[in-house]
């Protein structure tokens, strides 16, 4: 299995390097060269297996020889047992054919620990084996950079940075990035947004004498381990709820575009996924993709659903690859553009994403009444994210099951929750003295030669 850059001019590497390296050396995503397929019976036969079995047969195919078979299940087993539902990923029903997959069990509470544990554990292996060290710096709007600080914490290999942006994140994922005392993390606060957090992480690794000197590696949804893990849940539900015989359908809450793009990629294996739906808040970029075939910058402005705050969706690059013929040259010329602010898709790449997804938004008002609606109807406690991916899917809903991603718990949101239907939620017992520890983290102007300063004297 080899993987190639998005952007075309990058060297093919193996499922070990592209997991490495993260972003490509021209700029570009790793996908990989072909997608592995899954048969009917193949699918059919995960009925009734555990969450890891179903991992290790979906994910296998993926990672060539960079581990063995009984090295993979060792790495899987360690990355879930932190989770606190045995189920791993469990569905409850909301109403006829509406299906809520609960992401947040794992340690951070966010769907992001599904991708991020079990990158921390591949790291762990590879580089013990090789004896190299390496410095991940991740970007965040709230979720990824908890679970990456929680995955990688203590490690002997791996030196932390994370950027998230001053004041913008809810106060339960600030303090999950900001509490760990292990020395080899990182918390950084950039006076930005989640885009300028974002920047500053291309431009890193666009520049090669600081990437090669600090040895960057990342661990944003840009990196393809990530993609790969989250194709797990969309085939332990699906396959729970009668796949491969019947249809289902997903609608996921996204700004980075990395989850429903794991979905694309289920899909493509072979798992019978009748619709996608994008679903977006106020910052409703994708959204607006969708309907003009125009990707307009226009600010971003911030919500009860920070996670989603986003404006340059970096994994619709992955999207648009396969929308243009995987042509490189094609998707550069349109990151090239987006630099002014805006790029326009071609009419038949744009027929081929409305082929592939639909998509919807959720006012801050329409979160707010999906949040209290859900409360009362079934007695389930949204966070703002999940309450977007309910209230677009419930304008989707059909004869076809439909499966909404929870990603995250209500307790990391808990002002926008008790404001909306009047319960606060409270963290779970693992995370229940988050608010006696010492905070430990820098304020940094949102400025790369600073930023990259700071990384090289932690270093040092």
């Amino acid at each position: 299995m080899r993987y190639i850059s998005t952007r075309g001019t990058a060297p093919a590497l193996s499922f070990e390097d592209a997991m490495l390296t993260g972003l490509a050396s021209d700029g570009g995503l790793y996908v990989p060269e072909t997608i592995p397929t899954m048969s009917t019976d193949d699918i059919a036969a995960l009925a009734g297996q555990s969450y890891e079995e179903i991992a290790f047969r979906v994910m296998k195919p993926f990672i060539g020889e960079t581990f063995t078979d009984a090295e993979f299940k060792e790495i899987i087993a360690k990355s879930y047992t932190g989770f606190g539902h045995d189920a791993r990923a469990p569905l409850v029903q909301l109403g006829p054919n509406h299906f809520l997959l609960e992401l947040f069990h794992g340690p951070t509470l966010a769907f992001k620990d599904f991708a991020m544990q079990l990158i921390g554990q591949m790291f762990q292996a590879a580089l013990s084996r090789s004896g190299n060290r390496v410095t991940i710096v991740g970007a965040t709007s709230g979720d990824t950079g908890s679970a990456a600080i929680e995955a990688f914490k203590g490690l002997d290999n791996v030196d932390v940075f994370i950027m998230y942006p001053h004041g913008g994140v809810s106060d339960v994922q600030r303090r999950q990035m900001t509490t760990p005392s292990e020395s080899n993390v990182h918390a950084l606060a950039v006076e930005g947004d989640f885009d300028d957090c974002q920047a500053a992480l291309k431009d890193m690794f666009a520049d090669i004498d600081f990437r090669d000197t600090v040895k960057l590696a990342a661990v944003n949804s840009i990196n393809w381990g990530r993609v790969l893990a989250q194709v797990v849940y969309y085939f332990s539900s699906a396959v729970s709820l009668g796949a491969p015989h019947r249809d289902v359908s997903f609608t996921v809450p996204t700004g980075n575009f990395g989850d429903i793009f794991a979905g694309y990629i289920a899909k493509k294996m072979g798992l019978p996924i009748k619709d996608l739906v994008i679903a977006t808040n106020q910052n409703d970029i994708l959204h607006r993709t969708m309907l003009t075939g125009a990707y307009t910058k226009e600010g971003v402005t911030p919500s009860m659903s920070p996670s989603m705050d986003i404006q340059v969706s970096s994994n619709f690059e992955r999207a648009l690859f396969d929308a243009y013929g995987r042509d490189g040259g094609a998707v550069s010329q349109l990151m090239d553009e987006l630099k002014s602010g805006e790029f326009k898709i071609s009419q038949g790449a744009m027929q081929i994403l409305n082929e592939t997804f639909l998509s919807g938004r959720a006012s801050e008002d329409e979160t707010s009444a999906t949040i209290k609606d859900m409360q009362i109807r079934t007695t389930e406690v949204l966070c703002p994210h999940s309450a977007v991916g309910v209230k677009v899917a419930e304008d989707h809903l059909s004869e076809v099951p439909m499966i909404t991603l929870a990603t995250a718990h209500p307790a990391k949101f808990p002002a926008a929750v008790k404001a909306a239907c009047g319960i606060h939620p409270d963290l779970p017992p693992h995370m229940a003295g988050l608010f006696d520890r010492d905070e430990r983290f820098t304020v940094v102007p949102n400025d790369l030669e600073v930023l990259k300063t700071l990384v090289k004297e932690r270093l040092s």
